[in-house]
């Protein structure tokens, strides 16, 4: 996930329209469904912490891991306008050595689908085993490969106007049959209203898709069961429409 270091400035920008707490009433959803007095998370690649803010406000007790010094610093930064407390900070989830134990991890939009390798998946597996204690529940939502092959990638554009600049950002996908994995190739242009000036900014997301069996493989060598995954947008059975899963698993 080193390639947000520049990508990482604009992030907030062209994501300002995201409902980070109904997406943490939805993951609260689960918790409840799956798990038993859950109360205690970690969150694996918490970005600039909204996550971690709504769960909290939720009642649960947050603590949040990311890979990129920049989201960390603004995750931090949001804390200061909330009469609240987070520890935030910066570690890789690939070998990230938990001091203590939690109630469960999680890990949303997307961050399991940067860990491209089977390498880095079962790393990453391990390390949220490692802060769990038996029973913990482990959380996450990836590219769903029967979505993403029935509706596949296509060039978007998106525009958003932010202080004095205009950005646009042009993501053009090239799929790798062979590894299952998508670059998402951005540029974004920076534009300033005023003096018409351009900067450009390009960034490369590997993007990995995934399906269940291999994922239920991953979760059992490294001490979960799985237990179900869920379409994101509805938290119903998934199908061939269903773009992004939550898969849900227990330690065991």
């Amino acid at each position: 996930m080193k390639n947000f270091q520049d990508y990482a400035y604009y992030y907030n920008a062209f994501y300002q329209d995201k409902d980070y707490a109904a997406e943490a009433r939805q993951l609260d959803t689960l918790l409840k469904k799956y798990g038993k007095n859950i109360s205690k998370l970690i969150n694996f690649g918490c970005g600039t912490g909204r996550h971690d803010i709504e769960l909290t406000k939720l009642g649960y007790s947050c603590t949040g891991i990311d890979l990129s010094s920049y989201m960390i610093e603004k995750a931090k930064e949001y804390l200061k306008h909330e009469n609240i407390e987070i520890p935030f900070q910066v570690a890789d989830i690939r070998n990230f050595i938990s001091k203590e134990k939690y109630d469960a991890v999680v890990s949303l939009f997307h961050v399991i689908s940067y860990q491209n390798s089977n390498l880095d998946i079962l790393s990453t597996f391990h390390s949220a085993r490692a802060a769990l204690e038996k029973d913990g529940l482990f959380i996450f939502d990836v590219w769903y490969g029967p979505g993403v092959l029935s509706d596949k990638p296509t060039l978007r554009v998106k525009e958003i106007e932010i202080d004095n600049y205009k950005l646009i950002r042009i993501a053009t996908p090239v799929m790798h049959e062979k590894t299952n994995i998508v670059d998402v190739n951005y540029k974004v242009l920076i534009i300033n209203k005023e003096s018409k000036e351009t900067n450009i900014v390009e960034e490369v997301h590997n993007m990995r898709y995934f399906f269940r069996p291999e994922l239920e493989f991953y979760l059992k060598e490294t001490g979960f069961e799985l237990v179900d995954n869920l379409d994101c947008s509805t938290l119903g059975e998934t199908s061939f429409d269903s773009w992004t899963s939550y898969f849900i698993a227990k330690a065991i």
